[in-house]
């Protein structure tokens, strides 16, 4: 089981380098009132990392509550 995770995670790495690589041309990314231009590569970069942290701490929240009701039983 662990090794199938572990290739998992490599292939979905491997699928978001190739995807980030072949968008490099430069796009506008308005958010609030900024306008920013960036290539579309570091955005979809930033994006992918802001979803990993996210689901990282939505876990780690979940767990934390997991562990505060076995203390109370």
């Amino acid at each position: 089981m662990k090794n199938f995770k572990t290739i998992t995670i490599a292939v979905v790495i491997l699928l978001v380098l190739i995807v980030i690589l072949q968008n490099t041309q430069a796009v506008e990314t308005k958010f609030l009132f900024v306008t920013v231009t960036m290539p579309r590569a570091f955005l979809l970069m930033m994006t992918f990392l802001f979803g990993f942290i996210a689901g990282l701490l939505i876990k780690l929240r979940l767990e934390g509550k997991k562990t505060k009701k076995t203390k109370i039983d």
